[in-house]
């Protein structure tokens, strides 16, 4: 009862937050078309989510650690409807962005806060489990941002979809307030100085910054394509329609949302046979840098199933959240959680908006629309290897 009591509000808020961080990826074509805008505007536009979002990292990690999950969450949820809404009103770039990033800072706490809460009712044992299962729920905010979205756009426009958002941000809002316990034996909240001593030993300590890199570049790299540049890639490069672009975010989404449930299901009994979830992570993430390789390099026709397999070795990448703040005091883990986010949603950011503005370079020098694209991914590529080298040979010399 306390499971689906405390659960069931936080997967229903991170649900909201993967669906408007990928809705961009279907209504762009749409945005593009609207407001005349290049791949560097669209870019921009769609990463002020990112944006404000990674800002909000470090002070809500100390808020989380002061305030607790229940009045953070809901609090923050209030100003995500407000952005759903001022998103829906837009009429111009400026707008549209205020509105995004308004929605990026209202959403910032979804995964974190449920991290925080879990931490503290849960044993240590059953925390990659319950990874896997809230990011179950972000993996049909994903779907839902598919071909659902899609086929919801053909009865109703953009503008009406994000009022209604707005609308069912509002209720979750309330349902979290009022449905989630607060643990009220934990230790008193430290002072503020003792919580920003908190960060600096976080951002200091070397078990950080073996993760740090792969989530700036790699989680960060996925997240920034999965949110815009996949549909983009797909019928610019390969050459197909909004909707059968959608259909294959929709089966990556899928795909994603098996694993998630996957590991759920069986990493804390494989981690008591011996196969850890650091092992999970660095596996996973190097079949997903394998499978980006062949997509970008068009090494095979199954379009479909690269696209399938990015999206599930990529799911792996978010038990860095739970290896990272299992080297760190109960008492931070809010902390690092949020010191982990911003170097992914810094990556997402800096990613989404680059890829944008290096597709416009490379057409200014004569490429075509679509080997720009493959450039600007190839480029991407080589830095998440080199973040993948890193934590590898992190994870080496820490053994």
């Amino acid at each position: 009862m306390l499971w689906l009591k405390l659960f069931l509000p936080f997967a229903g808020a991170y649900f909201l937050s993967y669906l408007y961080r990928t809705a961009n990826a279907v209504i762009g074509p749409v945005l593009t078309t609207e407001l005349s805008l290049g791949a560097g505007g669209l870019g921009l536009l769609t990463s002020a989510y990112f944006l404000s979002f990674a800002a909000a990292q470090l002070p809500l990690g100390m808020l989380l650690d002061r305030f607790g999950a229940r009045r953070v969450e809901s609090g923050l949820l209030l100003i995500a409807a407000v952005g759903a809404a001022a998103f829906a009103l837009g009429q111009g770039i400026a707008d549209l962005a205020i509105g995004r990033a308004l929605i990026g800072l209202g959403v910032s706490a979804c995964l974190m806060a449920a991290f925080k809460a879990f931490s503290q009712w849960f044993p240590a044992e059953r925390q990659a489990s319950l990874t896997g299962w809230i990011m179950t729920s972000g993996g049909l905010g994903a779907l839902a941002a598919t071909a659902p979205l899609e086929a919801a756009m053909q009865l109703a426009g953009w503008r009406e979809i994000f009022f209604a958002l707005a609308g069912l941000t509002l209720a979750v809002a309330f349902w979290l307030f009022f449905s989630v316990p607060e643990r009220r034996d934990c230790d008193q909240p430290e002072p503020l100085a003792g919580q920003f001593s908190g960060v600096r030993e976080v951002f200091g300590s070397a078990h950080f910054w073996r993760f740090a890199p792969v989530g700036l570049m790699v989680t960060g790299g996925f997240m920034a394509v999965q949110s815009l540049w996949s549909i983009s890639w797909l019928m610019q490069v390969n050459g197909y329609t909004r909707a059968i672009a959608a259909e294959h975010m929709a089966g990556m989404s899928i795909a994603m949302l098996l694993a998630y449930m996957l590991i759920g299901l069986l990493a804390t009994g494989l981690a008591r046979r011996g196969i850890r979830p650091g092992m999970l992570l660095g596996a996973g993430l190097g079949l997903s840098l394998l499978t980006l390789a062949l997509i970008v390099t068009e090494a095979s026709p199954h379009t479909h199933l690269l696209w399938v397999a990015y999206g599930t070795f990529s799911s792996f990448g978010t038990l860095a959240y739970s290896q990272a703040a299992a080297g760190f005091p109960i008492a931070l883990s809010g902390r690092v959680n949020t010191a982990l986010n911003l170097m992914v949603f810094v990556g997402a950011f800096g990613v989404q908006w680059s890829i944008g503005l290096l597709i416009d370079l490379l057409q200014t020098q004569g490429q075509s629309v679509a080997m720009a694209h493959r450039h600007a991914l190839l480029a991407l590529l080589a830095t998440q290897v080199a973040a993948y080298a890193w934590f590898c040979l992190a994870s080496h010399r820490a053994r």
